[in-house]
């Protein structure tokens, strides 16, 4: 949409479960009966019982996406100047989420398999997440934006925005004790609407495609991560702050908190190439069968 028809009034639906979230923060009382060190196991890799295991996850997410960004038909490496501000950007505003939650008491990392050093009371892998996941999963965006044709959620856009935001904005108020599940579903659940509101489809259900199809890498990184095949999870979380519905050993919570995390990200990165290519800078090579348009703020 046009800027001078941006209604800046509606950044309240950002601002307002902000400022709601951080309310129940602020009020919320933390019990100390300790963390869930039980989760369902799909098998035991004792080759993983290592405090390099965190590291190692980032390498294995990260270093094939590297070699892959430099392929001649995506030329992923080319959007590297959008994307990693983007990146950065909500990383900031993620580690401040993560840095609170830590010292709450609401989650927690597992020593026995993260390297000692730690910024903030976050081990240095916690930081490397909020850039090597992402990393990964816009790559998977791109790749379909080239090779898929048809944007085949489109006709599904409205559907699935206001749903989405319906479902989750209703579970968060339902479930207002937990603080992982009523932070994550308001928030998540406030920033679909507010996109769907002002930003017209150009992208938008590109996205949901895309992140659909990472759920796949998700399960298998974010399983790793839960403790799925490991004796106990690298990372820990209080059962009485989330709803305790897994799948496998993931937290139901934590595809709603990848959903906004990717969507923020991958939004700035698209503002970020309609900049560039309103200053005739190239823009995005796309498939010879299709173009993708960008949003025009």
């Amino acid at each position: 949409m046009n800027q001078e028809s941006f209604d800046w009034k509606k950044l309240l639906l950002l601002a307002l479960p902000v400022l709601f979230c951080l309310g129940l923060w602020f009020f919320d009382d933390i019990s100390d009966i300790g963390f869930e060190y039980t989760v369902p196991i799909f098998a035991l890799v004792p080759q993983l019982e290592t405090s390099k295991l965190y590291l190692y996850i980032h390498l294995f997410t990260v270093l094939p996406i590297l070699f892959l960004s430099f392929d001649r038909r995506v030329h992923f490496h080319t959007y590297w100047k959008q994307l990693f501000p983007a990146i950065l950007f909500v990383a900031i505003l993620f580690i401040i989420w993560d840095i609170i939650f830590t010292q709450m008491g609401i989650w927690d990392f597992n020593h026995d398999y993260h390297l000692a050093a730690k910024l903030l009371g976050l081990p240095i892998e916690e930081w490397l997440f909020f850039v090597t996941v992402p990393f990964a999963c816009i790559f998977i965006y791109e790749c379909l934006n080239y090779y898929v044709a048809k944007d085949l959620l489109a006709p599904l856009d409205t559907i699935i925005s206001i749903g989405t935001a319906t479902v989750l904005l209703s579970f968060g108020f339902y479930h207002l004790e937990k603080l992982y599940t009523s932070t994550t579903f308001i928030l998540t659940g406030s920033f679909v609407l507010f996109h769907y509101l002002n930003f017209e489809n150009t992208y938008r259900s590109r996205f949901y495609l895309a992140y659909l199809v990472s759920w796949i890498p998700f399960i298998i990184v974010d399983g790793v991560l839960t403790g799925g095949i490991t004796e106990q999870p690298i990372v820990l979380y209080h059962p009485e702050e989330f709803m305790g519905f897994r799948i496998g050993s993931v937290p139901f919570e934590d595809s709603i908190y990848s959903l906004l995390m990717l969507m923020s990200i991958v939004t700035i990165f698209e503002c970020l190439k309609q900049r560039n290519n309103s200053n005739d800078i190239p823009s995005r090579k796309t498939n010879p069968k299709h173009k993708i348009s960008t949003i025009s703020l």
